[in-house]
């Protein structure tokens, strides 16, 4: 009766060590489950950084000159030239803003800067000088988008039906200037034609160009682009 009283009371206890095993094992793999899950919400919140900060980035790509915009990186500004001033991640502080008849521009937090008688880049330096002192390594481009100041006419004098100033835009070539300026005078030497033109140093270099041969034969290997603050002369034929 005793023995048969131990046995009973071994099969209880093995029964409930038993149970708490079981128990034990069951938690432990729903501890393991729950990881990842939290690795699945862990993999969303990165997809949608990157997401968001591709979003930021795209909003942040530098302007595309539009058309009639200069992309000659030694254009001098003049007074009455429109820039656009992008300042990178700041879009509060890109604006587009004439120059004004004193040569000076203002944007947010640069007021009054110079902007006559320099290049675009040069001015851009300048402008991330001052930004400097509100911001963290601001990065400047510039654009001029309406070029229309006396720096960037191109000038035709000589033997032309209405010698004058010619606007500068992109892709001006030799004989847009002549057919603007109303062509070639009977007395005109063309094909002795030349162009003055400022080198990076500052200096006149002259270019020659046989306008005769480019407007009354069609030879369009004479057609040279112009660039800002060309002066074409054309002389006059001797007989």
């Amino acid at each position: 009766m005793i023995s048969q009283l131990r046995i009973g009371s071994a099969a209880s206890v093995l029964a409930t060590i038993a149970m708490f095993l079981f128990a034990c094992v069951a938690t432990a793999a729903e501890e393991a489950a729950a990881p990842s899950a939290d690795i699945k919400a862990d993999t969303k919140t990165p997809a949608k950084s990157v997401k968001e900060s591709d979003a930021k980035a795209a909003a942040q790509v530098a302007p595309t000159p539009p058309p009639g915009a200069v992309v000659d990186s030694s254009y001098v500004i003049g007074p009455g030239d429109t820039v656009q001033v992008f300042v990178w991640r700041n879009p509060e502080l890109s604006v587009t803003v004439p120059v004004r008849p004193d040569g000076k521009i203002s944007t947010p937090l640069v007021e009054d800067m110079v902007a006559v008688g320099k290049t675009s880049s040069q001015l851009a330096r300048e402008i991330e000088k001052v930004l400097a002192e509100y911001i963290r390594s601001p990065q400047v481009n510039i654009i001029v988008t309406n070029p229309v100041s006396t720096f960037s006419q191109v000038k035709v004098i000589g033997q032309v039906t209405t010698p004058s100033s010619v606007p500068y835009r992109e892709g001006l070539t030799a004989l847009d200037v002549v057919l603007a300026v109303g062509g070639l005078t009977e007395f005109a030497a063309g094909n002795r034609a030349k162009i003055i033109r400022k080198n990076e140093s500052g200096k006149n270099v002259e270019i020659k160009v046989k306008l005769e041969a480019l407007v009354r034969k069609g030879k369009m290997a004479e057609n040279v682009n112009m660039r800002p603050g060309d002066v074409l002369i054309v002389p006059e034929s001797f007989f």
